[in-house]
């Protein structure tokens, strides 16, 4: 498992886990975020990710990002 900052860009992932307190658990859920999932990262500006996730674009902060499991 790694955070969702060190995938590839393009690479498709499964979420394992997602973090973080139950506020930001439940906002990052309410965009897409469950386990299970599919995420693609679509592009990295400085650390900030656009992904592709249930056929949605939706960019998230770096923080958040460390707080999405994949593997």
């Amino acid at each position: 498992m790694m955070p969702l900052t060190m995938v590839k860009t393009g690479e498709a992932n499964v979420i394992r886990k997602v973090g973080g307190k139950e506020e930001t658990r439940r906002f990052l859920e309410n965009l897409g975020f469950v386990v299970g999932s599919e995420v693609v990262v679509v592009s990295e500006i400085s650390g900030n990710l656009i992904v592709n996730i249930k056929d949605s674009r939706v960019a998230i902060g770096k923080d958040m990002a460390n707080k999405i499991m994949v593997g």
